[in-house]
């Protein structure tokens, strides 16, 4: 959901906050406001989705031919989309299932703000990410280079002040580390445990990074997979971390980067949510964030420019198979309700294994070994909130020992005074053993029930919210994020799910680096052009 947000030193211990909601004054506050509140509920195509199970399409009645076909218009899609385009090669259609293109990158809009559905910031690339660079740059994100390699952003798309806030203890704090009313003892934990993450950024293997980005980067030692073979909390008492407020922060940001908690997910992956992103940008701008009203969307408008005219979307890709000279793939348009034939010489599959194991024999198996955490993002309008709270909303607000991961404030980086409706962001992801219990719940729970559970949460911090909201948006995403199980990213499956069919199908997807941020999905639509081709897309 996040992608990643780090630690350093505006993430660890920062001056409190002397600004306490004052809840009692809220009491009623806009009663005599209350409105009908409207409630929709969203989401993925899943039902056109699972017509893969049955495949009771239309026979193709019409023919397409290109060199190269793309099958899912996500951000692996999108970026190997342009890294075609960036080596000649532009004879090449996309298709995509859903109605625009973005996979978790896509956002929604009303008449008061652009909003997120899904990912929604892009922390500052390290100084080695010349590919990504160099796309920030071509999209005007990043202004200049210095001598040195220091990026010069675009200062309004880097996150505003006040960032970031934790309630905790019946009291926002500055900062999302705990450190209101926490013990000593849970102070140098927490201290100690950044000194052990601070280490682990540094930790080399052969002059490669033990923790990367692009995750193909790291050379797995034995120590490494040691590591990833544990869950983060395993990992955590293993290491005597056991103080309480400090499991809880490991555990919202492992939930915030992968879907699942402490409980789950591979240590190797929780260390890396800290350890890859290396803050060396060597200004005051190293250790935040890049972020837009439409989230990642923003990074998705810049990359679907490769792919215009190109694109066709609403279209289910349901049938692929080689022949002698290239390759088959039947396709169900879901605005004709008709099917076509597309004939290629090679096809990129950016799809997940959860769609390919449909599609391909090889990877019914190893699909089983990908676990994708489900999710709920609700887009929230409230009137006169922020108003009743002293425009004390952060951009990120978390709840401190609540279901979900709190809430964004999606008009944070207006440059105007803001007036009006507030519209923030609430994230859910569903961290627990049986993922496909949690997806079954997602789905068949009834808009007012998934209305209930998010106002619920959100009460803990802001009693009288309800009385606040006019209209709530709920998308449901069902395999919302790749979550890295013990020995996943160090195993075989991901290696094998990744192997060409016949050297005319090719595989690329963010799970496939086994984390879902907007950096790896990027550098996989690189990496499979680069490999096809033989030819550096970006120096």
């Amino acid at each position: 959901m996040k992608n990643g947000e780090m630690f350093n030193s505006r993430r660890q211990f920062l001056k409190l906050s002397a600004a306490a909601l004052a809840f009692s004054a809220l009491a009623g506050a806009c009663s005599s406001k209350a409105k009908q509140l409207i409630l929709q509920l969203s989401g993925a195509k899943h039902v056109l989705g699972h017509r893969l199970w049955a495949k009771n399409f239309p026979k193709p009645s019409q023919d397409l031919k290109t060199e190269i076909l793309i099958v899912g218009g996500g951000i692996t899609g999108l970026s190997a989309a342009r890294a075609l385009t960036k080596i000649g090669k532009t004879d090449f259609l996309l298709s995509e299932l859903e109605n625009q293109v973005g996979g978790n990158s896509r956002n929604g809009e009303n008449k008061h703000s652009k909003f997120p559905v899904g990912a929604h910031y892009l922390p500052l690339p390290n100084k080695d990410d010349k590919p990504l660079i160099a796309f920030l740059q071509e999209a005007g994100i990043v202004r200049d280079i210095q001598a040195d390699g220091t990026l010069i952003f675009d200062e309004t798309q880097l996150v505003f002040d006040p960032e970031e806030r934790l309630f905790i203890k019946n009291n926002w704090q500055e900062g999302i580390i705990p450190k209101y009313g926490i013990s000593p003892h849970d102070q140098r934990q927490i201290d100690r445990f950044l000194q052990e993450m601070e280490s682990f950024r540094r930790q080399k293997n052969d002059d490669t990074y033990s923790f990367a980005i692009p995750i193909t980067k790291v050379k797995w030692t034995p120590e490494l997979r040691a590591i990833d073979q544990q869950t983060m909390k395993q990992w955590c008492l293993a290491n005597e971390f056991n103080s309480d407020p400090l499991l809880e922060y490991i555990d919202y940001c492992c939930r915030d980067d992968f879907g699942l908690g402490i409980d789950f997910v591979s240590a190797y992956a929780g260390i890396h949510y800290f350890a890859a992103r290396k803050f060396d940008q060597g200004n005051e701008h190293a250790d935040t964030v890049l972020t837009w009203p439409e989230g990642n969307a923003r990074l998705k408008n810049h990359l679907s420019k490769y792919a215009s005219n190109k694109t066709l979307t609403s279209q289910l890709v349901y049938d692929i198979k080689t022949t002698e000279t290239g390759v088959e793939a039947l396709v169900f348009d879901e605005k004709t309700n008709q099917s076509k034939r597309i004939l290629a010489q090679k096809v990129l599959v950016c799809t997940p294994q959860y769609v390919n194991k449909y599609l391909f024999e090889k990877h019914r198996d190893l699909s089983a070994h990908f676990n994708y955490a489900p999710w709920l993002v609700a887009a929230i309008t409230l009137r006169d909130f922020s108003d009743n709270f002293n425009n004390a909303l952060s951009w990120d607000n978390v709840i401190h020992g609540g279901v979900g991961l709190g809430y964004i404030n999606n008009r944070h980086q207006e440059l105007q005074q803001q007036t009006g409706k507030d519209v923030i962001s609430y994230y859910r992801a569903f961290s627990q053993a049986d993922l496909g219990k949690a997806r079954k719940l997602l789905y068949q729970k009834s808009a007012n029930y998934w209305k209930s559970e998010i106002i619920n949460d959100l009460k803990i911090a802001h009693p009288n919210i309800e009385s606040f909201i006019e209209e709530i948006e709920i998308f449901r995403w069902g395999h919302g994020m790749i979550s890295p199980t013990p020995g996943f990213l160090s195993g075989n499956a991901l290696r094998e799910a990744a192997k060409p069919i016949d050297n005319k199908i090719f595989f690329a997807h963010s799970d496939l680096s086994g984390i879902s941020i907007f950096e790896e999905a990027f550098h996989q639509g690189i990496h499979v052009v680069e490999n096809i081709y033989g030819t550096s897309v970006d120096s």
